[in-house]
């Protein structure tokens, strides 16, 4: 592709927005990182906050400290991969945070993606979550929901019809609160995994449309969201408070198909013989009857 001298007006906004996000990132993960947790001697001088200074991050990936704060600022239009891998060693990342660091530090995207078409549910994610005996969630971009199993609707008190925003339901419906007794722990991951899912697609409107939405309707979110915090929706427990078979007990799984990983199935798995395993059928069934009752 030639370089053009001057690039046009979408790029420009387009590198701005990525750049901007991905020195948030940095300075966020720098600011939460001190000198003596990255196993180095504070440098001579007045400190102002805590964590490391932009000398001390560049020494510590060996960069010279110019060339660190071109990337921080924005200033730097191509960051290679020998670079990614240097600052996420110096800044300590898990494996989900240096690869949304990569996604971040990827080239600017010149238009972005058309997202107008629906999801259609992968039949083959379908089929598994319609075999389940537990309850069942799949998932596409932006937390849409694209199918449930009616476990899943017993289980957390809502339709969940597919179109529908889980995300919306689990961050403005005061009832997903009051269902979810670990709420906080379950709902800081899904700020998380939106974060993540922005990284790898910059351009999506109605992602950034769906946050700033949230943001302005949660102040948790808000609070999350400004922590740049990245999860990959990894497993997680999740207790709930049902009105008929009272506390409940999940173990969450995600599972996601190699072709296509804009698809999460969630699986609500529980222990054999337990409580919440007994009390399934009588969940499975007491949905059922309310389905008939509602039609």
């Amino acid at each position: 592709m030639t370089r053009q001298a001057i690039a046009p007006l979408p790029m420009l906004v387009g590198m701005a927005a990525d750049r901007a996000a991905l020195g948030a990132f940095l300075r966020s993960r720098r600011d939460s990182l001190t000198p003596a947790q990255a196993g180095i001697e504070p440098f001579p001088g007045p400190r102002r906050v805590p964590g490391l200074r932009r000398e001390e991050l560049a020494v510590l990936a060996g960069l010279s400290p110019d060339h660190y704060s071109r990337i921080e600022q924005g200033r730097q239009p191509t960051i290679s991969e020998d670079i990614v891998e240097a600052l996420s060693r110096a800044l300590g990342l898990d494996g989900v945070e240096r690869e949304h660091l990569r996604h971040l530090a990827a080239p600017v995207r010149r238009a972005p993606r058309d997202d107008s078409a629906a999801q259609r549910a992968d039949p083959g994610l379908l089929r598994v979550m319609d075999n389940l005996d537990v309850p069942g969630l799949l998932l596409g971009r932006r937390g849409v929901v694209l199918a449930r199993n009616t476990l899943l609707t017993a289980v957390l008190g809502a339709p969940m019809e597919p179109g529908s925003s889980f995300l919306r339901w689990l961050f403005l419906d005061p009832h997903a609160r009051d269902r979810i007794v670990n709420w906080a722990d379950f709902a800081a991951p899904a700020v998380g995994a939106m974060r993540y899912e922005a990284g790898r697609h910059p351009g999506d409107r109605r992602l950034a449309a769906l946050v700033a939405e949230l943001r302005a309707g949660d102040p948790d979110v808000a609070r999350w969201w400004d922590d740049h915090g990245v999860t990959d929706r990894t497993s997680v427990s999740k207790q709930i408070a049902h009105p008929v078979a009272g506390r409940l007990e999940f173990g969450i799984e995600s599972v996601v198909k190699p072709h296509d990983p804009e698809q999460r199935l969630i699986v609500y798995t529980v222990e054999p013989d337990s409580p919440t395993a007994r009390n399934l059928p009588l969940l499975a069934a007491w949905g059922t009857a309310r389905q008939l009752t509602d039609q």
